[in-house]
């Protein structure tokens, strides 16, 4: 089955590339994950459209990535949210709001799908959190959480 990807996915490949994949793994995963459209004449046109919007979020080059490590693991990352007895918080932490946490500490703007926690964040205190910016540079940060006053 032939399919153009919409979203990057590990070990298959970045927005806009078009792969051939088994008839199951494209019909019963990608396709309703909205991870994959199917590929047709017309639908290669949007591949450029897709290539661009990816070039406009994605680090340019091994260069620019290391800067953003940089940028990132001088980061002093702080999320004040609301917390029960013990520290327990209502809900846990996404990785939209660590991105948003991000931005707002000063950092650059970051693609909440690179984000690797290595297990759900509910309670309160430091965690080591990791960025894929580009295949070879991963960059780690401390995140904060606190509670809300």
């Amino acid at each position: 089955m032939k399919i153009i990807l919409t979203h990057e996915v590990n070990g298959l490949g970045a927005p806009g590339d078009i792969v051939e994949v088994k008839n199951g793994y494209g019909r019963n995963y990608l396709l309703p994950q909205g991870f994959a459209i199917l590929w047709t004449k017309g639908a290669e046109k949007q591949v450029d459209v897709i290539k661009r919007a990816r070039g406009a979020r994605e680090i340019r080059d091994l260069g620019h990535a290391n800067e953003v490590k940089g940028q990132l693991e001088g980061l002093s990352v702080k999320l004040a949210l609301r917390a029960g007895n013990g520290g327990r918080l209502y809900g846990s932490v996404t990785p939209a709001e660590i991105v948003d946490a991000v931005k707002s500490a000063g950092g650059p703007e970051l693609d909440r799908r690179r984000l690797q926690l290595p297990n759900a964040v509910k309670t309160l205190g430091d965690y080591k959190v990791s960025v894929r910016l580009h295949p070879e540079v991963t960059a780690t940060f401390t995140l904060t959480v606190a509670a809300a006053k």
